[in-house]
């Protein structure tokens, strides 16, 4: 039976170990994957633990800049601006701030980052299939990442990001799904600022 990419995610937890020499060449991959996605559009859909899904499109642009924009209806927002991430909630004009490099994002967000300093290959059953976690075990508060690429040749590095599970320090386990990926056109700045609800007229 063939395993499709997402579908890996209820896989990896096999009890399975690598050879090092495959740890090493995949994260190797995935590490080029990363350095040479500058830029990439998808559409997402994101479940969070209590089963909810929101759909929505994400913006990327290294190093980094992120903007989740929800579907209409939905008064969220999530913006990346190159040194921290912004979770706006419109409907109680609330904004927090968290350090991109202290996100489980920081693996997609800064091209410098050493893969394999924190990243192990979990087994998925199909070559085709490629899956890491990343974390760092001595700032469990960071939280941690698992992310699942299909090869793909047309891709950056030869491999299509799919999505990824985050789990945050306190357990909580948000699903992105991606399609209708596309890497590396121009992408300007302006695409990352955002309204600020706690001014009047502010912009950031």
């Amino acid at each position: 039976m063939t395993l499709r990419p997402l579908a890996a995610l209820a896989a990896i937890t096999l009890p399975l170990a690598l050879p090092a020499t495959a740890q090493q060449g995949t994260l190797a991959q995935v590490q080029q994957h990363l350095r040479a996605t500058q830029t990439m559009t998808a559409a997402f859909s994101q479940t969070d633990r209590a089963g909810k899904t929101l759909d929505g499109v994400l913006t990327l642009k290294k190093p980094g800049k992120v903007r989740f924009q929800y579907e209409k209806g939905v008064p969220l927002l999530i913006v990346g601006d190159g040194s921290a991430l912004w979770f706006i909630d419109y409907s109680v004009r609330q904004v927090s701030r968290w350090p991109v490099k202290d996100s489980p994002l920081g693996i997609l967000l800064d091209p410098e980052r050493n893969v394999a300093r924190y990243a192990k290959v979990l087994p998925t059953g199909n070559p085709d299939v490629v899956s890491i976690e990343a974390h760092d075990p001595k700032r469990p508060e960071f939280g941690r990442i698992t992310m699942v690429f299909a090869r793909n040749a047309s891709a950056p590095g030869g491999l299509m990001l799919q999505g990824w599970v985050a789990l945050d320090s306190q357990n909580n386990r948000t699903t992105v799904r991606l399609s209708n990926q596309k890497f590396n056109a121009k992408i300007s700045d302006g695409a990352f600022r955002w309204n600020d609800p706690r001014k009047k007229g502010g912009r950031r």
